[in-house]
């Protein structure tokens, strides 16, 4: 009785539109341990392998002790092969997880160091190592996502691919693909604030962007100005009740056009303000424009302009 009740854990039933080939009866069922499909009426068997649906990249230990994966990394246009490339393992052990000879040992050491070489000979592949390199390190001090990354180095390979990477800086051209890649994602980064990271000026990103822009032919979406309001906010410690204020000015200026062609962070620092005066918080326009890095008179500008235009009493 026991191994009835194991055995009918094991047997789940499937797809039940599916009529046996022999009786011509519904019931099929699956054997998730030896992975054949057979009816349960008359016992024949449709199929004798099982896809395993799950992940590629799960680990099973094997007897040796190490633990193997089953597949590779996901692929990732950050590296500089894709993630394709192979490499001979630095374990000097066979594949039964016996110790190599000596004599075994020194080859596979020439052949490791021959493998390395090989996979840097051609230029592109060093431009690209180089790039990603300084896009890893712009990853750390920027706080990026993977997703703003991936975009980045798409943008660069296509850059490489039409040949404007050539007489250029690769710093400032992969610093101008991730403020691309920032403008597309709408994650708020701004020109300056790449160009401290990546310790390159701010005049030469601006001018590698304005080519990526012209000869790729990208389409950035405009920046919101609701997302810059977070991030000053962040820098003076401004209340989340004035946040939520400058956000609903800002959401009335988008309704009536008032934002179009207006510098979002300025506009942003201008809606914090506002609501700062309204809720009384002890805040000066200094204060809000060293945060935001824009002028004093950009925010009274900006302020005047929401004043007016939606009638707010302060």
């Amino acid at each position: 009785m026991t191994k009835y009740n194991s055995l009918s854990l094991v047997l789940q039933s499937s797809n039940t539109g599916i009529s046996c080939a022999r009786c011509g009866k519904n019931g099929m069922l699956s054997d998730n341990v030896t992975g054949e499909r057979f009816c349960g009426k008359c016992g024949f068997v449709l199929s004798e392998k099982l896809n395993d649906t799950g992940p590629e990249w799960r680990s099973f230990p094997n007897e040796s002790g190490s633990d193997p994966t089953r597949a590779g990394a996901p692929t990732s246009l950050t590296m500089h092969d894709m993630g394709l490339a192979t490499i001979i393992s630095p374990l000097n052990k066979d594949s039964s997880g016996k110790p190599l000879s000596s004599s075994m040992r020194t080859t596979i050491e020439r052949l490791r160091t021959w493998d390395s070489r090989s996979q840097v000979h051609e230029p592109i592949d060093r431009n690209f190592r180089q790039a990603f390199s300084e896009l890893g390190r712009l990853k750390d001090k920027l706080t990026i996502s993977n997703a703003v990354l991936e975009k980045a180095a798409y943008i660069y390979r296509k850059a490489l691919q039409k040949g404007l990477v050539r007489g250029r800086s690769i710093s400032a051209l992969i610093a101008a693909s991730l403020y691309a890649a920032c403008r597309d994602t709408e994650t708020p980064r701004t020109l300056n604030d790449v160009g401290q990271a990546a310790n390159i000026k701010r005049k030469d990103i601006a001018r590698c962007y304005r080519l990526l822009h012209r000869e790729l032919d990208l389409k950035m979406p405009v920046v919101n100005s609701i997302q810059c309001i977070s991030r000053i906010a962040s820098k003076i410690g401004i209340s989340e009740k004035t946040r939520r204020s400058a956000s609903l000015v800002l959401k009335e200026a988008q309704k009536s056009h008032e934002s179009a062609g207006k510098d979002p962070m300025g506009l942003a620092a201008a809606a914090l303000y506002l609501s700062c005066v309204k809720n009384e918080e002890d805040l000066t326009q200094r204060d809000i424009a060293e945060a935001a890095n824009v002028t004093e008179v950009t925010i009274r500008n900006r302020y005047k302009s929401l004043k007016t235009d939606h009638n707010i009493s302060v």
